[in-house]
């Protein structure tokens, strides 16, 4: 009995798959994770320019590449670059990401937590993402830098992206 109430106190103490952090943030945390939900949001449209305004036109995308055993490599893309990939890249593409830590100081702001990279039904792989957030002029909250890491579908469960089944996807 008391195994069953630990595991019942540990599903409900764990993250969800969705975004919905919004009961134990502040509202400064709030904003920020709409410039990370905006985000996600343009990556998902079909209008492929979208993503352009939730990114700082600087900013930088180290990639850490992790889908080849023994073969690990850490990428860089500027922002235009990837920007102007994004524009030939095909629709139907989808992240889920679980915002495990958001931090504000000011301006500026970090967002991390597992994620998972959907192809229409499959899912392409899992990581973690660590997101600097730049609040703008306007008040919006833009990604700035992103790190993100990038493994398997089999490897899923072991960077936290647990609603993923291990199904070789």
């Amino acid at each position: 009995m008391r195994g069953h109430i630990l595991l019942a106190a540990a599903l409900l103490a764990a993250p969800a798959h969705a975004n919905d952090t919004s009961n134990s943030l502040s509202d400064e945390q709030r904003a920020v994770t709409a410039g990370v939900d905006a985000f996600f949001d343009a990556l998902r449209s079909d209008d492929k320019t979208e993503l352009a305004g939730t990114m700082h036109a600087d900013g930088l995308i180290y990639i850490h590449n992790r889908m080849e055993e023994g073969n690990w490599q850490v990428q860089l893309r500027t922002t235009a670059d990837h920007l102007e990939n994004w524009l030939s890249s095909p629709t139907g593409l989808d992240e889920t990401m679980v915002y495990e830590t958001v931090l504000v100081d000011g301006d500026m702001a970090l967002v991390w937590g597992p994620y998972s990279f959907h192809a229409g039904d499959t899912v392409v792989h899992c990581g973690i993402n660590s997101m600097s957030m730049v609040k703008a002029g306007d008040g919006s909250w833009k990604v700035g830098n992103v790190s993100f890491s990038m493994v398997p579908p089999s490897q899923c469960a072991t960077v936290g992206a647990d609603w993923v089944a291990n199904d070789d996807n």
